[in-house]
C-alpha cells in the first residue's frame, strides 16, 4: 500500500484520490541531467565491489520526480541532482514525472509487462515478487555494501528483508509506515478525554468512540474503510494488533479463528450497538481523512503521513490531530516503498543508481532526511516517519527532525513512546484485501450479518488465490 506525498502510496484505492490530484500537474516527462552523453562509455570496472569510477559516463532514467506542480519537491529534487553531480559529473540523471505510473498499480504492472520501466523505478515492498515474475529488477547484493551505503548497518533488518529473495537483495528503501491510531484532539478534549493518552485497547476505543458520537451535530467516534481494498488492508492491521495473523506460514488462510471474529464483531457492535461510527459507510482512503479534517471523526487507524495530506490537501491544522500505538500493541501492518534497477542494467548503471539511492534516500541529513531544507521549504517536519534507521543514523535523524519540526511533536509521544513491532503485508495482499472488503462492508451495512458465514466464505476464496501463487 502507499505513503503520502509524490511517491506511489500505500493504499490500493488512494490512487484514485492521488491520481486526481496528480492529474493537475504536469503528466509529461521532466529531465535533470548532467553529462554530456545519454550513453554509458562502459570505461567502468564490472566488479561490483569496485566503487563507481568518477569518470566514467552513466544515464540514469529515474521515475516519480515531483511534478512541476510541487514547485518545492521539484526544487529539491533538481537541488540534490546538482549535488550529487560534484561528486559524480559525469552521471545524467533523467527524471521522469509520471504521475500514472508511479500511483496506480494496473499501470505499474503494465509497464513491468512491457519491459518499459526506467532504469530505476518505485515500487511498493509488496511488489517484489511480481516485479520478479516479471524478471523486471536486477540482484544488486553485490553492489550493496558499507561503503555503498555507509547507514546500511542501521537500517531497520526487517525494511530490508522485504527486499530480498531467495537471499538476494532487489531494492533499497525510501518509506516505511507502520499504522497507528489517528486521534482528533479538538473532539478529545469536548468529549472529556484525554488527547495525550489514546485508547489503549479496542475496549477503550469502544468507549471512547461513545463519548465522541454523544456530541451529536454528525459527529462519528470511530471510523473504518470497507470498499477500495481498504476494508481488507485495516482487517489485516487489526488482526495483527490483536496477535493474529492472515496467512500462515504454510501459506494458507489464518484469519478464520477467534481473532478474526473479534475484528468483524466490534465493528459491528460499535456500528448498530452503539451507533458510533456513522450511518455513511462503504468508505474508501480519502473519506476518513476528510471527515476527521473537518472535525467530523474521531479516531480511526493510519499511518503518520495522513496528516501530512490532510494539512497540505484538505486545509486542516497540524495541533488538531495526535497518534497512539495501534489498539491491541501485539503487532502492527507495516509497509512502504522502495527504489529497484531494471534487469539488465550495467554494472556502472548499477553502481550509479546505488549511489544515488545512498544519497537521496538513505543519508541523514542529505536529500529527503535534509529536514532543515525541507523546513526552508514549508515542507512538513516532525512526523515519527518515514523512519527506518536504527541506531546513530536514527540519533542523528531524530535529533535534526525535531530540530526542524514544523508541527507540535508531542501529539505523537503515545506512538513514538510506545512502537509496536511491524509485521509485513500478506503475500497476494490486494487480492486478499478485496476479499476481506466483502466482510467489512457486510458487517458495517448489515446488522443481521452472519460473521461465521463471512469469514468462512472469505477463507475459501482466500485459499484459492493463495494456491495459485
Amino acid at each position: 500500500m502507499r505513503s503520502a506525498g509524490f511517491r506511489r502510496t500505500r493504499r490500493a484505492s488512494a490512487a484514485a484520490v492521488v491520481t486526481a490530484l496528480a492529474l493537475t500537474a504536469l503528466a509529461s516527462c521532466g529531465t535533470s541531467s548532467s553529462g554530456d552523453g545519454n550513453d554509458d562509455s562502459g570505461s567502468g570496472s564490472s566488479d561490483p565491489s569496485a566503487p563507481l569510477d568518477p569518470k566514467t559516463k552513466v544515464t540514469l532514467t529515474i521515475d516519480c520526480m515531483p511534478p512541476a506542480a510541487k514547485a518545492a519537491e521539484l526544487r529539491e529534487w533538481n537541488e540534490d541532482v546538482k549535488t550529487f553531480n560534484k561528486k559524480y559529473p559525469n552521471v545524467r540523471i533523467e527524471g521522469k514525472s509520471t504521475p500514472g505510473q508511479c500511483l496506480e498499480p494496473p499501470r505499474f504492472t503494465a509497464m513491468l509487462k512491457g519491459r518499459s520501466q526506467p532504469d530505476v523505478f518505485y515500487a511498493y515492498f509488496t511488489d517484489l515478487q511480481q516485479v520478479l515474475d516479471n524478471d523486471g529488477a536486477v540482484d544488486i547484493s553485490a553492489y550493496v555494501d558499507d561503503t555503498s551505503v555507509p547507514a546500511l548497518k542501521d537500517i531497520q533488518p526487517q525494511v530490508l528483508d522485504v527486499a530480498r529473495k531467495d537471499g538476494k537483495l532487489y531494492a533499497l528503501p525510501t518509506s516505511n509506515y507502520t499504522m497507528g491510531l489517528m486521534i482528533n484532539r479538538k473532539l478529545f478534549t469536548q468529549a472529556g478525554l484525554d488527547p495525550d493518552t489514546p485508547p489503549a485497547t479496542w475496549e477503550e476505543v469502544r468507549a471512547a468512540s461513545r463519548k465522541i458520537a454523544a456530541l451529536g451535530k454528525g459527529v462519528a467516534g470511530f471510523g473504518e474503510y470497507s470498499a477500495g481494498n481498504n476494508g481488507g488492508w485495516h482487517f489485516t492491521a487489526t488482526q495483527y494488533a490483536l496477535g493474529g495473523d492472515v496467512v500462515d506460514a504454510s501459506g494458507k488462510a489464518a484469519f478464520n479463528d477467534d481473532k478474526g471474529r473479534q475484528v468483524l464483531q466490534q465493528l459491528h457492535d460499535m456500528r448498530w450497538e452503539d451507533d458510533s461510527m456513522g450511518r455513511t459507510q462503504l468508505l474508501k482512503w480519502g473519506d476518513l481523512q476528510k471527515q476527521i479534517a473537518t472535525d467530523k471523526l474521531g479516531m480511526f487507524l493510519a499511518a503518520p503521513d495522513d496528516i501530512a495530506y490532510m494539512v497540505q490537501q484538505l486545509g486542516a491544522k497540524y495541533e488538531n490531530f495526535g497518534l497512539g500505538p495501534i489498539p491491541g500493541a501485539q503487532g502492527t501492518l507495516f509497509g512502504g516503498n522502495n527504489y529497484m534497477i531494471k534487469k539488465g542494467s550495467s554494472p556502472d548503471k548499477i553502481k550509479a543508481a546505488v549511489a544515488w539511492l545512498n544519497f537521496k534516500n538513505l543519508t541523514p541529513g542529505k536529500g529527503q532526511f535534509e529536514w532543515a531544507r525541507t523546513k526552508a521549504d514549508k515542507l512538513p517536519v516532525g512526523l515519527p516517519q518515514p523512519n527506518f534507521f536504527t541506531g546513530g543514523s536514527k540519533a542523528k535523524d531524530d535529533a535534526d527532525r525535531a530540530a526542524n519540526a514544523t508541527m507540535p511533536v508531542e501529539n505523537f509521544k503515545a506512538f513514538m513512546d510506545n512502537p509496536v513491532q511491524g509485521k509485513a503485508e500478506p503475500p497476494k495482499a490486494q487480492e486478499i484485501y478485496k476479499i476481506l472488503d466483502n466482510a467489512m462492508s457486510a458487517v458495517l451495512t448489515n446488522k443481521d450479518a452472519d460473521i461465521d458465514k463471512l469469514l468462512d466464505t472469505a477463507e475459501q476464496q482466500v485459499n484459492q488465490i493463495l494456491a495459485h501463487q
